[in-house]
């Protein structure tokens, strides 16, 4: 079962295609450490958000672009006990744009975050099919904000504040255990994702016309992972995941921008997330099988920032694989309701939803 329903694989591929809490793109999954042998895989998923709200009697129109992000992995057997696995991803991300919305308070705001990680794992396997899982992980982030506010250019005509800062390289480490019982495909995995604090050189905007320069500190969020699966009848897989992201350790407070708004931060979190996936995979024929997915994220009623609100999520999703000699094609669809939030300028965001799609190609050697 284990060869033709990589449960792990769906569950990973299909989760990054979901619109989760904070600013994710990626579920930080370690699913890819259980392929057997030598193995390389591709990833790439698109997601179509729409997202718009109102203040005032005016709306926003659609303010999250559509987006792509993309995956690469290898793992080898570094001997009967160890293995290597490298994963290349982006963890957060965030792509913003008020330009949809005429007189809309924020028109012309818009917002870039850019992240890549490079994560090199090693897995240890000891006796009664337990492992140990180890990591380091290298987090390169850059980030670009233009808040165009026609409030706040009613004390300074003509302002718009800007953003941009440096691009940072630091490093975190992930930590985990696991067990299989390899006959019935069963599989728990426990890892722990550290944060990562980076101080960005920024340089912004101010209301008398000139450029300011200094630093400021952002802490990419800890999380926890717990991923399983287990057969449940012949040719058939249940599989999951859950995983909780501290997001309130998450702030990004430039100097600047916190004169300008009485010293709230440009991005914070009132809360953290968790996020539940659950699928069931059955295998049709030696090359076909399939699997449904759905995924849920508690919506907490919280004022959010008004560079991304929404507040939870639930979605569905469908899988197909596709396994010719010792290449494995996955294909997914999703469909995302995202959760309504109300803002910190009281736009009232409501109704909205997203599609996702995604691809995976995995080879073996």
């Amino acid at each position: 079962m284990k060869q033709f329903l990589a449960g792990g694989a769906i569950a990973a591929l299909c989760a990054g295609m979901a619109h989760a809490g904070g600013v994710e793109r990626s579920p930080q999954s370690v699913s890819i450490l259980f392929e057997e042998g030598t193995y390389a895989e591709f990833s790439f998923s698109a997601i179509n958000p729409s997202v718009s709200g109102t203040q005032g009697g005016l709306g926003s129109g659609n303010m999250l672009k559509s987006y792509e992000t993309y995956s690469l992995g290898y793992k080898q057997a570094l001997s009967d006990n160890l293995d290597l696995a490298l994963v290349l991803d982006q963890p957060i991300g965030a792509d913003v744009d008020y330009s949809n919305g005429p007189g809309y308070r924020l028109e012309g705001t818009t917002a870039e975050l850019r992240n890549n990680a490079l994560t090199a794992f090693l897995r240890y396997k000891f006796p009664a099919n337990v492992s140990l899982i180890g990591g380091i992980r290298v987090m390169r982030t850059s980030g670009d904000v233009s808040i165009d506010d026609d409030l706040v250019q009613a004390f300074y005509p003509g302002y718009v504040y800007s953003l941009s800062t440096s691009t940072e390289t630091d490093v975190g480490y992930v930590l985990g255990i696991a067990w299989e019982k390899p006959e019935i495909a069963a599989r728990i995995a426990l890892t722990y994702n550290s944060s990562i604090t980076q101080t960005f050189q920024a340089t912004e905007s101010h209301p008398a016309g000139v450029s300011v320069t200094g630093n400021f500190e952002t802490t990419i969020p800890e999380s926890i992972n717990l991923e399983f699966q287990t057969g449940v009848a012949a040719d058939t897989l249940l599989f999951g995941s859950i995983r909780w992201v501290n997001w309130t350790d998450f702030k990004i407070e430039p100097d600047v921008y916190g004169v300008i708004y009485a010293g709230t931060a440009l991005v914070d979190y009132e809360d953290d997330r968790i996020t539940y996936n659950l699928g069931l995979g059955r295998k049709f024929n030696d090359t076909w099988s399939g699997a449904v997915l759905v995924s849920h994220e508690d919506s907490t009623g919280s004022i959010t920032g008004n560079l991304g609100p929404t507040d939870g999520y639930t979605s569905a999703g469908l899988a197909v694989t596709y396994t010719k000699g010792r290449m494995k094609l996955t294909g997914g669809l999703r469909y995302i309701d995202i959760g309504g939030a109300t803002t910190t300028i009281g736009g009232d965001f409501d109704g909205n939803h997203g599609w996702g799609a995604g691809v995976r190609v995995g080879i073996s050697f």
